[in-house]
């Protein structure tokens, strides 16, 4: 497949991009800034902006699929998520890319209550401006025709994991769930490949 991923400069995008290739698929590596990106290489690397519909359907034009692991943290969540969200949604239907998946969020995914984990009892709150940025996106995507999915890590990213090669679907978040870049993905990649939760929101936790 021809996959274009956008915030590829970033740990899950980075990581996205691997997987991809270890798979045989051509990609595209969407970064903000060409400069310090030398390092993705056997992919082709090319400036975008994320929030720009017009920016992605160049990105995209000619792909299969497409993948947005992007954040920028020097624009408020809400903003940034809802106009990336919005990007994506037209730009991908401008160039003809139905797939999308998205890197989410576990803070806004339900978790053993039913209700979103950021709203569970002692779970940390300073950062709830990004969590409800994430929940705006997906809110814009939840409204589009898009063959989407929002692939979330059950609780946290395991910063110093590795590829195990395995994962599993999670029931509801988890606080104490980890998994590593790598194995997340695996799963996002297999998504992509062979949707199994289209137009819906999924978590994922270590094997």
């Amino acid at each position: 497949m021809n996959i274009v991923v956008f915030g590829a400069g970033g740990r899950a995008g980075r990581q996205v991009v691997a997987e991809a290739r270890r798979r045989g698929h051509r990609v595209t590596a969407v970064v903000r800034d060409l400069a310090g990106h030398s390092d993705l290489a056997d992919v082709r690397v090319v400036a975008g902006d994320v929030t720009d519909g017009t920016s992605v359907a160049h990105a995209a034009a000619g792909h299969d699929a497409a993948v947005s692991a992007a954040a920028d943290l020097s624009v408020p969540p809400h903003e940034f998520f809802t106009a990336s969200a919005r990007a994506l949604t037209t730009g991908l239907a401008e160039a003809g890319v139905r797939r999308l998946a998205v890197v989410g969020l576990a803070s806004i995914m339900p978790g053993a209550s039913g209700a979103p984990l950021m709203d569970e009892p002692g779970y940390p709150n300073e950062y709830r401006d990004f969590y409800l940025g994430h929940a705006a996106g997906l809110a814009v995507l939840q409204g589009c025709d898009l063959d989407w999915t929002y692939v979330a890590p059950a609780g946290d990213f395991d910063h110093a994991g590795t590829r195990t090669g395995r994962y599993r679907i999670a029931d509801h978040a988890d606080p104490a769930a980890r998994i590593s870049y790598a194995d997340f993905a695996i799963a996002l990649l297999d998504e992509i490949e062979a949707p199994r939760h289209r137009r819906a929101a999924v978590s994922i936790r270590e094997a």
